[in-house]
């Protein structure tokens, strides 16, 4: 059954050698001096670019460093060297690409105002507060990266692959947040791309010891480690666990501001011309922004309705923005 199935996801005739794999995803075999020379150029350049596109808010600069991003070749090593159990230079690779990427970012940072809100930053805040679903989606992109590695006929999907894996931009965000002070925001990118990676390693290591690939290079490498697995899987583990209760933080707190914003709307309900603009819970405290062009009506009655809505002790602040409308005349007139 299972060579059944690995043979029509990957039929005998598309699969590359052992020997073409290991080349491709080893740098330090074959022509090391270009391959290394490949790897931290792009890097560099594919970090500066993310750096930009997260700064300008450029989704299309975002993905362009995404395309050209190498982080995933030796991450895909580690995967393909735990399955043979032998010993790679990809994870020193990864670890001081991730520190170059990190330092970059912060020192992009430098050109962001010191009262700036990271969070405003669409391409920032879309990366700090990971979920379930991230991991799920990752690991789907995994397993779509090694088996286009090991087919000869899909190597054109690998870009879509770099843009659905998130490796650098979450990594530059980590430095952009951490260059401003913001270590919790920081945190929460730096998870975002532990897990990617977690996922890519872990697919890789399914797709190629399912292929074949751990035979070849030790009599007893026909069996991957099984310590590589646990261990893999016991940080995919606790990684899936992190985000699981960070996605139930996400809907309690939608499903908080949600009622927030039922409970200003029926505070207003008798002021004239009075409505809720937005409400926003940021660092453990409710923003309800309204705009009215009269006094607003006491807000002991929002408190009091909202009430069993919400948490008991959360603050609530209320922000307000006159909505008069005023004659000022013409210009020059």
């Amino acid at each position: 059954m299972i060579s059944r199935v690995r043979e029509r996801v990957l039929p005998g005739n598309q699969r590359r050698s052992l020997e073409d794999l290991q080349e491709d995803l080893d740098l330090s075999q074959g022509d090391t001096r270009a391959k290394q020379s490949a790897f931290w150029t792009m890097l560099v350049l594919s970090a500066v670019i993310a750096a930009g596109g997260v700064l300008t808010d450029s989704t299309a600069t975002v993905i362009g460093a995404m395309i050209i991003a190498p982080l995933s070749t030796p991450i895909m090593g580690i995967a393909l060297g735990a399955v043979q159990r032998r010993h790679t230079t990809a994870g020193v690779f990864v670890a001081a690409g991730c520190v170059l990427v990190v330092s970059i970012g912060a020192v992009a940072s430098l050109a962001v105002p010191a009262s700036y809100d990271l969070l405003s930053d669409p391409q920032i805040s879309g990366r700090t507060s990971p979920g379930l679903l991230d991991l799920v989606a990752a690991l789907a992109t995994g397993f779509a990266g090694a088996v286009a590695l090991a087919r000869k006929d899909v190597a054109a999907v690998l870009p879509g692959v770099a843009i659905a894996i998130s490796l650098v931009p979450p990594l530059v965000v980590t430095g952009v947040c951490a260059g401003q002070g913001d270590w919790w925001l920081a945190l929460g990118s730096l998870v975002l791309f532990v897990s990617n990676l977690l996922a890519l390693v872990f697919a890789g290591m399914v797709v190629f010891a399912s292929l074949g690939y751990a035979t070849g290079t030790r009599p007893d490498a026909s069996r991957p480690a099984r310590g590589a697995y646990l261990a893999i899987g016991a940080l995919f583990g606790a990684v899936g666990l992190l985000l699981a209760a960070n996605t139930v933080g996400n809907v309690l707190v939608n499903m908080w501001t949600s009622r927030a914003s039922d409970a200003a709307d029926a505070w207003l309900a008798a002021t004239p011309g009075a409505s809720v603009i937005s409400v926003q819970a940021q660092s453990r405290t409710l923003y309800i922004q309204v705009r009215s062009p009269v006094d607003l009506p006491p807000v002991d009655q929002l408190l009091a309705d909202l009430t069993g809505q919400v948490p008991d002790g959360v603050p609530v602040v209320v922000v307000t923005t006159l909505g008069r409308r005023i004659q000022a005349g013409r210009v020059g007139g």
